[in-house]
């Protein structure tokens, strides 16, 4: 109706997932990037979480566009299905034939999939199931589909699984009895909301898409779209359109502020005031309970004060744990006075620790643990840390994967209103973790810290020679030789007759079955993580770690 009137070829603002209409904000780019690796990679689930209207579905849609050759998808969505439908859904979306017969027993499915999978992949082709609306799962089905990503091969899993869904999900894979799940998760992502300036350019883009060559919203109007949808493209859509159907029947060109509050109330059916009526109400009423307390004050300072009765009031009812503890103070109490017992949640936590948990504070606390000091005015803690001959990786990783690196560790947590937190992993065990919070050393369950953590941390490390580099076949040199020293050390081997400081073939060997002992990619290739891993084993440079003893070390 309003197309032509704004010059427009088409509607800008449809709520259906138009691939062609996806803004990538940061977040959004990152989860597509994330879900194109999970396809190309090997290994676990992936988990994208949103709110409702953050734009989930269309990544996925986008991501489908953009699918490698080598890749067969599955795609699942509505999961309100038993195990056994849930499997027959995969085979058909597959093309996996299934016998009359089988269509009800999961065991048959199982098996027919299980050889579809390792034909698949002696063919070279990866094969990945995508799962929307995920937080329907049943507990059942939700078995099923952790007993799929034991169909490997001796090097590879078979099934690639991406789940996605609404918060729902991180509570539903939360619960005890699906920890088994929660703890191969190999990555995470959840979609916020727009910032103001991204919901601004989301506006713009759609519109642009949509053939328009001049500005239809003004500033304050792209303001209060913001506001009024919280950052949610999908309200934000609604928003617009509405906006411009009443522009287009006032026929006006511009949609201001006042439009965009006029459309709002017809979508959330209620009137929309103006921002600032809303202030001038709240400074109203605070200066009206300004007034009722000076009275009160000047009342109450009239009576004696009762010594006896304030002594006598009594203390404040300490609430239940809710799965955090606490352990030894992370530095002696004559210099940070010990914490009081934690009876909050890990949300809680972060809320009352937000001055502990900025990047300046977790630097600090991440160089005390190397024995060395952290100066904020003194350039990046990566330059800083090099001075010191110890490097910075930063990546995104899981549970397992900081298990293998076994070093402490900075990771950024994602609290319930979006605020990020950078708390020092201290320790890590098969179910739990422990941070350093006020102080204290506060220890988690996995499954509770897997709500915040979305996969990002920073770590530490010594190289073992002057410059950190990846080693690979073909090199040479006093590294080189270092390395083979170190592999057959750790293999309790003697050391090699006459030096050898070349990378070949007996020492590509040896790097590989290091990696695979490990868990490692396997490539002959020692990089960061085999060295880092190497010299936890050997224990070399007395590097400090979170785990007491590495698997297979």
């Amino acid at each position: 109706m309003y197309t032509s009137f704004f010059g427009l070829q088409e509607k800008p603002f449809a709520i259906t997932p138009d691939p062609r209409y996806l803004y990538l904000s940061e977040r959004h780019a990152e989860a597509l990037a994330h879900l194109l690796y999970g396809i190309n990679e090997a290994g676990g689930f992936i988990q994208l979480t949103g709110e409702v209207g953050t734009g989930k579905t269309t990544v996925i849609r986008s991501l489908l566009e953009q699918l490698p050759g080598h890749a067969d998808v599955a795609l699942i969505l509505n999961p309100r299905i038993t195990p056994a439908e849930f499997l027959l859904t995969i085979c058909e979306e597959l093309h996996v034939p299934v016998p009359e017969a089988g269509r009800g027993s999961t065991k048959i499915l199982m098996d027919l999939l299980g050889r579809h999978l390792l034909d698949t992949h002696a063919r070279g082709r990866r094969v990945v199931l995508i799962v929307d609306e995920a937080q329907n799962l049943s507990t059942q089905t939700l078995e099923q589909v952790r007993l799929l990503t034991n169909l490997e091969t001796a090097t590879a899993k078979l099934l690639q699984i991406i789940l996605i869904g609404q918060p729902e999900l991180r509570d539903l894979l939360d619960k005890p009895e699906l920890r088994q799940l929660a703890q191969r998760i190999t990555g995470r992502y959840h979609l916020n909301p727009l910032s103001a300036s991204e919901s601004a350019a989301y506006v713009k883009h759609r519109m642009r898409i949509a053939g328009a060559t001049a500005e239809a919203f003004t500033p304050a109007a792209l303001r209060e779209i913001h506001r009024l949808a919280n950052g949610v493209p999908r309200v934000i859509n609604v928003i617009c359109d509405r906006a411009l159907l009443g522009a287009f029947t006032q026929e006006d060109h511009r949609v201001g502020a006042a439009l965009v509050r006029q459309a709002a109330s017809e979508v959330y059916g209620r009137p929309i005031p103006a921002p600032w009526l809303k202030w001038a109400t709240t400074a109203a009423i605070a200066a009206a309970v300004a007034l009722v307390a000076v009275g009160l004050a000047s009342l109450w300072s009239a009576r004696p004060a009762d010594p006896v009765a304030e002594a006598a009031q009594p203390a404040a009812a300490v609430p239940a744990a809710t799965g955090v503890t606490d352990t030894l103070p992370a530095t002696p109490p004559t210099t940070t006075p010990a914490a009081p017992p934690s009876t909050a949640g890990l949300d809680d936590l972060l809320a009352s620790h937000a001055n502990d948990t900025t990047t300046e504070a977790a630097l600090a606390q991440l160089f005390a643990l190397w024995g060395i000091t952290y100066d904020a005015s003194r350039g990046r803690g990566c330059d800083q840390a090099a001075r010191q001959d110890l490097e910075c990786l930063f990546q995104k990783g899981s549970w397992a994967q900081l298990r293998t690196l076994n070093r402490p560790a900075i990771l950024t947590l994602t609290d319930d209103v979006g605020r990020t937190h950078q708390v020092v992993l201290t320790a890590l065990d098969d179910e739990s973790a422990t941070f350093e919070l006020g102080g204290q050393l506060r220890t988690v369950p996995i499954a509770t810290a897997s709500r915040y953590w979305f996969g990002d941390f920073l770590l530490l490390w010594r190289p073992p020679m002057a410059v950190a580099k990846a080693l690979a076949p073909g090199m040479r040199g006093a590294e080189v030789k270092w390395l083979r020293e170190s592999l057959r050390a750790a293999q309790g081997l003697p050391a090699a007759p006459g030096g050898g400081d070349a990378y070949d073939d007996d020492l590509t060997r040896l790097v590989q079955d290091f990696q695979r002992q490990h868990r490692l990619t396997v490539d002959g290739v020692a990089g960061v993580q085999t060295q880092i891993v190497l010299d936890t084993v050997i224990g070399a440079t007395g590097s400090p770690t979170i785990v007491a003893q590495v698997a297979g070390g």
